[in-house]
Formats: structure tokens, C-alpha cells, sequence
């Protein structure tokens, strides 16, 4: 008996709730679709307190044209942004958050609303080894952002989003230098490591980065015509003696000094 209870109380709820979801469409689709903008409004901004964005959506894409020039607009246009942003449509939040802040620059969202723009583009931007054209925007806005905020709050937090990105971009032009080598396409290589290094001086990967330059030099003097030789031997030694500058506990040191011994062995054969 009780189990047919619990039963009858299940499926009476589930009627309950289907008759609401139904009357809360029915409702909807005939604000929608109706004249009363004031009405469409108030349940926008119903639903987008609610959570219910792309609801929230449909019916600010009708509104927006409406309330343009109004005391209502800049509350709509806050909350149409985040709509996408909430929804993780990153691109159209961004622009979205950057038209916030052309319309309504005066704004106490203003601030707010131009992070916002520039922390999508961060959001938006992909892994490593993709084209990492959306992380040179993403960089470019959060500079931008401290540059028109420079005593803003959020200022360390886009700095940390900023070396997010630079590490990002080291990796990967880290892992095309590692390709390179593998290769044994040792010029590009060695131009490659080079590039980092000048572009990131202060990157996470210079131990490694030194350590794949003196095998890159050494196994390309190797492979060179005699005339060539002596010159990359001792461009191999001179990568080791900045290396062991740099790190001279490495990991790395017992391979590195075998490789700098036979750099000098070899170059003394090339007068």
C-alpha cells in the first residue's frame, strides 16, 4: 500500500509539474510574441534572474532596438552580455561586454564590463599546439585594461592572466624549436631556442632550452663540411660555458660536460 502510494504522489507531482512547465511556455510564447514590451521586459529580466538565458535572450533581442536611448538600456544591455557569458559563448560576450562599454563609457559597469570583454577573449583562447592568433587578442585587450584602469582592483589578476598566456605562447614555441631538433633541422632549431630566449627572457624552460642549443650546435658541427667545422665546435663550447653560468647544478650537467670535452677534442683537429 505504501509503495502505491509513494507511486500515486510521484506521477501526481510529474502532472503538476508538466501542467506548470506548460502554462510557464504558454505564457512565454504569448509574451513573445505580443505588443506589450513592458511586459516582455519584466520577463526578461525575470529569466535572466532566474537563470534561464536563452530565454532572457529571445526576448532582449526583441527589446534591444526598443530600449535604445531609455533608462532601461544600460540595465539590458549588462544583462544581455552576460547572458552569452553565462551560456559560455565567449565571443559574442566579449563584444558584447566591449559595446557596454562604448555605449554607456560613464557607467559604474564601465570597468567591469571592459575586464569582462578582455577575460572572454583569455577564456577564448585555445590550447598550445592551435593557432594561437586569439591569444595575441586576448594579450592585446588585457594590456589594454590595465592600461585605461591602472589602479583598477583587477589589475594583479590580469597580470596573472597575462603570464597565463605568455606561458603559454613559450610552450608552444618551445615544443616547434623540440620539433625542429628532432628533425635535425639544426639551423632552424638554434633560431628557434634563440627566439624564445630574446622574446621571454625570463622563461620556465631556459634549462632546457640552453641544453637542446649545445646539442643542436654540436650534432650540426658534426654534420658540416670541414671548412665549417672549427667554428660550430666552438660555438658548441660556448653554449656549454653560458649553460653552466646559468645552471651549473643541471640535471643535465654530466651529459652536457661529455659533449663540451669532445666539442673542444674535435675543434682541435680543424686548424
Amino acid at each position: 500500500m505504501y509503495f502505491c502510494a509513494m507511486i500515486r504522489k510521484t506521477v501526481y507531482f510529474l502532472i503538476f509539474f508538466a501542467v506548470i512547465q506548460l502554462l510557464g511556455c504558454s505564457k512565454y510564447q504569448k509574451t513573445l510574441k505580443g505588443p506589450d514590451n513592458e511586459k516582455k521586459y519584466s520577463m526578461a529580466m525575470e529569466y535572466y534572474e532566474k537563470g534561464d538565458y536563452l530565454r532572457a535572450l529571445q526576448l532582449f533581442d526583441q527589446l534591444i532596438p526598443i530600449v535604445r536611448g531609455t533608462d532601461k538600456a544600460e540595465k539590458l544591455y549588462y544583462a544581455y552580455a552576460y547572458c552569452y557569458y553565462n551560456q559560455e559563448d565567449y565571443i559574442l560576450a566579449s563584444y558584447y561586454f566591449k559595446q557596454f562599454v562604448k555605449n554607456f563609457p560613464s557607467s559604474e559597469y564601465a570597468e567591469e564590463c571592459y575586464f569582462k570583454s578582455a577575460y572572454c577573449m583569455y577564456l577564448d583562447s585555445p590550447r598550445y599546439s592551435l593557432d594561437q592568433t586569439n591569444t595575441y587578442d586576448a594579450l592585446k585587450e588585457l594590456q589594454l585594461f590595465i592600461n585605461m584602469y591602472p589602479g583598477s582592483e583587477r589589475r594583479e589578476e590580469c597580470n596573472q592572466l597575462i603570464d597565463n598566456l605568455r606561458y603559454k605562447l613559450q610552450t608552444k614555441a618551445f615544443e616547434i624549436a623540440k620539433m625542429y631538433y628532432k628533425m635535425e633541422d639544426f639551423v632552424a632549431a638554434i633560431t628557434s631556442f634563440e627566439n624564445i630566449l630574446k622574446d621571454f627572457p625570463d622563461t620556465e624552460y631556459k634549462e632546457e632550452i640552453l641544453y637542446y642549443m649545445i646539442n643542436s650546435y654540436y650534432r650540426y658541427a658534426a654534420l658540416s663540411i670541414l671548412s665549417k667545422k672549427k667554428e660550430r665546435y666552438q660555438a658548441t663550447i660556448e653554449a656549454y660555458e653560458k649553460f653552466m653560468t646559468f645552471f651549473p647544478d643541471s640535471k643535465y650537467q654530466k651529459e652536457v660536460f661529455v659533449i663540451h670535452k669532445n666539442a673542444k677534442i674535435e675543434k682541435s683537429k680543424h686548424k
